[in-house]
């Protein structure tokens, strides 16, 4: 029976095959360089958390040589594919101008799109723009809101600007 349902699983495309989880393992031995190989492999395969994974490589410089145009086109590829952490760390190179065009709008869309697929850290750069009216019209009523959720999130941050600008 547990074999049928294990079946089930691969056949559904529940269970990632896995170059993700052998990179996650190789990269947890420090071998960077197999890990760098397998998030490509399953990258270039569809599976978006490779790309992810990659990405942040690519972004923090871990195992690989730093390269932010690498890690944006990761991150979009992420992204694109669902992964609400790719979208937020695209934003912050929009935002930043780190490997793409420095784009405050772009960087925006991109939180808010981290934001609503449950990332809490979109949420909370969203809020902090709105609060600072960096490149959306300022507006502590929007701030709030992102803030609260970054809140309901577990966002330690978001839950003390929340507070602050509640006390207002």
């Amino acid at each position: 029976m547990v074999k049928k349902i294990l079946i089930v699983l691969v056949l559904a495309g529940l269970v990632q095959g896995d170059e993700v989880q052998s990179g996650i393992d190789a990269a947890k031995k420090n071998d960077y360089k197999t890990a760098s190989k397998l998030f490509q492999k399953a990258c270039d395969d569809g599976k978006t958390k490779g790309c992810y994974i990659l990405g942040t490589m690519y972004d923090e410089g871990t195992g690989v040589k730093q390269d932010s145009i690498k890690a944006s086109k990761l991150y979009q590829k992420a992204c694109d594919g669902g992964i609400a952490s790719g979208c937020h760390n695209l934003g912050l190179l929009d935002y930043n101008g780190a490997g793409v065009k420095k784009d405050g709008l772009m960087a925006a869309r991109l939180f808010q799109k981290a934001c609503d697929g449950g990332d809490s850290s979109g949420c909370f750069n969203l809020g902090v723009m709105y609060g600072n009216g960096a490149t959306v019209r300022q507006s502590d009523e929007q701030a709030l809101k992102y803030f609260g959720k970054a809140c309901t999130m577990k966002h330690e941050e978001g839950c003390i600007n929340y507070a602050k600008l509640k006390q207002r």
